[in-house]
């Protein structure tokens, strides 16, 4: 879809951008505060922002619970969200064109006058005890943040949160809203017809009554190799896997697309070095490899799930092919038909509204930067062969990496898996 955008900073101090997509039927907005998990005053409540996020759509200023809440808001169709990350917790609409006033209102009231009590607080408690004991069950929710501790991050493993929600009191839910909500600390990504309309949705965003507050910067911490970490579950029949190469530096998008490319030649289709050939002789059903980006650091992460007694030969393949890649052994062919792959899939990326204001959330809100989605084209078409191969002897000789799995088998099983993985 044509649009063209705008970055703007509020009077306030908030700063955001505004994405006008002519003829557009829907708006699309992503308010964001730096105020996840790597901000809860510490460890013992680290579940706060969870909570806050799903404390969000209660009662407020205007309504008394949040049935009342959700019954207007979404009485013309209109749809609301919220997450929480590391460093964001992010609140999500998206209505018809003709009420994105009435829906930017009700989004102001929910964001700016909560009125947080203990009735709803020992719900949304209970609600996010039953989401974690849910993400139990899901064996890649217990290795990743896994992964994440080995090589140094600030983070916790899934039964260390739950143990967190009971220290969790509304003194806390307070004490972090007032801290992190602020004006300031506001980012905002708005898509849909702007035009005619940029000064009056700018002077309903600088009516919002938040304190001036501060921009928090995002923390940074130094990172190290890890062993191989083995989470035994009686109940898995097979070894879920993941392992991370790091670089400690954030990656330019001409560099994400260099990475992504490679990815696509090791792992995208059934015809790819590692995960097709892998299928082909049946060791995997399913396995892939993708990049993460934020402010200081770039992951090249590897997951799947393998059967004990194909885990040698997948891990020894995915030895064979890392080595090649490294040792700059990717057809030129291979290499171009890539690039090609990935060009259709970003084109196909921005087909509605909410596809183009999630892809500008995405850096805007980690980097302050605004990557036009025109210019993409070009950075796609430039990328070197040459300069991916040096991306991936950067990943995988900084030293930085990490493996662990959630299995059955014995740890020495593991950590012969891992002697596979030294490149």
């Amino acid at each position: 879809m044509k649009h063209s955008v705008e970055e703007i900073k509020l009077k306030n101090g908030a700063s955001g951008i505004l994405i006008d997509i002519p003829g557009a039927s829907v708006m699309s907005t992503r308010v964001q505060f730096r105020a996840g998990m790597q901000y809860a005053k510490n460890h013992e409540v680290f579940e706060i922002p969870h909570i806050v996020e799903h404390l969000a759509f209660g009662g407020n200023a205007k309504y008394k619970d949040e049935q009342a809440f959700e019954a207007e808001f979404t009485k013309n169709g209109a749809y609301h969200n919220a997450w929480t990350s590391d460093i964001s917790v992010c609140y999500e609409t998206e209505c018809a064109d003709f009420e994105w006033e009435r829906i930017m209102d009700l989004q102001r009231v929910s964001i700016c006058e909560p009125r947080f009590n203990e009735e709803e607080l020992k719900s949304e408690k209970s609600n996010v005890r039953t989401e974690l004991m849910g993400y139990m069950n899901d064996y890649y929710r217990l290795l990743w943040p896994r992964i994440q501790q080995a090589v140094g991050e600030d983070t916790l493993m899934l039964p260390e949160r739950l143990k967190t929600i009971s220290n969790i009191e509304l003194k806390d839910i307070r004490e972090h809203y007032r801290r992190t909500h602020t004006a300031k600390n506001m980012m905002f990504v708005i898509a849909g017809k702007i035009r005619g309309r940029k000064h009056k949705i700018i002077r309903q965003l600088e009516s919002w009554p938040l304190k001036e507050g501060e921009r928090f910067e995002i923390p940074r911490t130094d990172l190290h190799a890890s062993e191989a970490i083995s989470i035994r579950r009686k109940d898995a029949s097979n070894i879920t896997f993941g392992f991370s190469l790091v670089t400690p530096r954030h990656l330019a998008p001409n560099e994400v697309f260099a990475m992504n490319c490679l990815n696509h030649i090791l792992n995208g289709t059934m015809s790819s070095k590692i995960f097709g050939t892998a299928r082909k002789r049946g060791l995997v059903y399913g396995m892939g490899s993708s990049i993460a980006n934020n402010a200081h650091n770039a992951y090249w992460d590897f997951d799947g799930e393998v059967c004990e007694e194909n885990a040698e030969e997948l891990f020894s393949l995915i030895q064979k092919e890392m080595m090649k890649a490294l040792n700059g052994e990717i057809s030129e062919k291979d290499f171009e038909a890539a690039k090609s792959y990935a060009l259709g899939r970003f084109q196909m990326g921005a087909q509605t509204v909410g596809q183009i204001a999630d892809y500008y959330a995405e850096g805007y809100f980690t980097n302050e930067r605004v990557e036009h989605y025109d210019e993409m084209p070009n950075l796609i078409r430039a990328t070197d062969r040459g300069r991916m191969i040096e991306l991936a002897r950067e990943f995988a000789g900084s030293g930085i990496k990490a493996f662990a799995t959630v299995s059955s088998v014995e740890k020495a099983v593991i950590s012969e898996l891992e002697t596979h993985l030294n490149f």
